[in-house]
């Protein structure tokens, strides 16, 4: 459906958040006549989200930013079981601790996007292990298993696939998506949740969530999927060579996020501004037509906006002021990532490859060998081509830091301490 008469769909439609919708007319003119509860779910696997996940919290903040109610569902319960969507192996179970430990810490990035409080409109954090973990399990199979045929679970891509590979699907897993559908049922009952919205991989889940309210007596619910979304030389969102990128401050600095999403590549970019900022249509339809070398402009926008939503606006602006100095004055920008090493190991001397990999530049000496023989590797803006080179306090600036460089791009303090 090409013209959704609704605030909520019509902008997630011209954003190109939307992928598949359960029901098209039934889903606008419900946006169009209530104010719409709708929710998303967050399993806890680590302690923070990374940027593969921001696409759902935008449509969270879009739910809410055109008139209606979001839930942020933490996956507490769920998340002692694990999804196994499109997993070729089971995850690895967490203890009630770490799982309470990563929602803590998750919780922390909601608020930059969404505004919680008790109002109509306001959002929700909701744990699902308030339902689910004082389930009565033989209560549960009879009131909720009974309505699951485990020849269409089967038959679901999520699980279908697993078994094809020939790749063990535990029943602690097959129940996951039982599990999910049961909280769709529970959060239509406590909340009046109408929609569940998530990447395209959960289109079954969901679907599952509908029907079981359909046999358990809900109003109509709804589902609603976003793309699954690879960048455009098919590398996989919230990915970089140095590792995930984290939203959560102490695990990723605002600059290294900010550097992230300045290094799009040009045919993401116009894609990107839709669903990762909250710039005006018009305006992003005006950057889209820059090219050449204006577009390094454009992905300083881009990255600007994304990490002013994240980190604030001051921080954004620090980041793109330290990258402007770095690359564009070759100043030593004091607002640069930066690891500390204790003094004496300076003194003593310090391999050049460890360093590379312990400021996170390499993943192994090899990798750090291969980055010096190709000459991309710098101490203090000049080359250096000796493998075996050992930096020492004889190497700290002025400044009182070595900056150490891989490429034009990634730069890291190095600070005796």
């Amino acid at each position: 459906m090409s013209e959704f008469k609704s605030d909520f769909l019509r902008t997630l439609h011209e954003r190109g958040f939307i992928q598949q919708t359960s029901d098209d007319t039934g889903l606008d003119e419900l946006f169009r006549k209530e104010i719409v509860t709708a929710y998303i779910g967050f399993d806890p696997t680590a302690p923070s989200l990374h940027a593969g996940g921001l696409i759902q919290i935008m449509m969270l903040h879009w739910l809410q930013a055109t008139g209606h109610r979001p839930i942020s569902l933490m996956g507490g319960g769920t998340g002692m079981v694990g999804d196994p969507s499109f997993k070729d192996e089971a995850r690895q179970l967490m203890t009630p601790e770490t799982i309470a430990a990563n929602i803590a810490s998750i919780k922390t990035v909601f608020s930059n996007y969404l505004r919680y409080s008790d109002g109509p409109t306001d959002a929700l954090m909701i744990n699902n292990a308030d339902w689910l973990l004082g389930i009565n399990y033989l209560e549960f199979l009879r009131d909720v298993g009974r309505h699951f045929s485990v020849n269409r679970m089967l038959s679901f891509d999520s699980v279908k696939m697993r078994l094809d590979r020939e790749q063990s699907l535990s029943f602690l897993e097959f129940n996951y998506m039982i599990l999910q559908a049961y909280d769709f049922v529970e959060l239509n009952k406590r909340y009046d949740c109408r929609l569940q919205m998530g990447g395209s991989d959960q289109w079954g889940n969901i679907i599952n969530g509908i029907d079981l309210g359909h046999r358990m007596g809900t109003p109509q619910l709804y589902a609603l999927t976003s793309p699954l979304l690879t960048t455009a030389s098919g590398a996989k969102m919230g990915k970089s060579v140095n590792g995930a990128i984290w939203l959560n401050p102490d695990m990723l600095g605002p600059y290294d996020f900010w550097q992230y999403w300045r290094n799009t590549e040009d045919a993401d970019v116009t894609r990107f501004l839709k669903l990762y900022t909250t710039l005006p249509m018009p305006e992003i339809e005006r950057l889209s037509k820059l090219g050449g070398s204006e577009i390094n402009e454009v992905k300083k926008i881009l990255a600007t906006e994304i990490t002013a939503m994240l980190h604030g606006r001051a921080a954004a602006e620090q980041a793109a002021e330290t990258a402007r100095k770095t690359f564009e004055e070759g100043a030593l920008a004091e607002n640069l990532p930066s690891i500390e090493v204790p003094a004496p190991e300076l003194e003593s001397g310090l391999g050049l490859l460890t360093l590379v990999v312990r400021a996170g530049l390499a993943a192994s000496n090899g990798e750090a060998r291969r980055h010096v023989q190709g000459g991309a590797v710098r101490i203090n803006d000049e080359q250096v081509n000796d493998e075996r080179r050992v930096i020492g306090s004889g190497d700290v600036t002025g400044d009182g830091v070595i900056k150490l460089s891989l490429g034009k791009k990634k730069h890291m303090l190095v600070r005796p301490v």
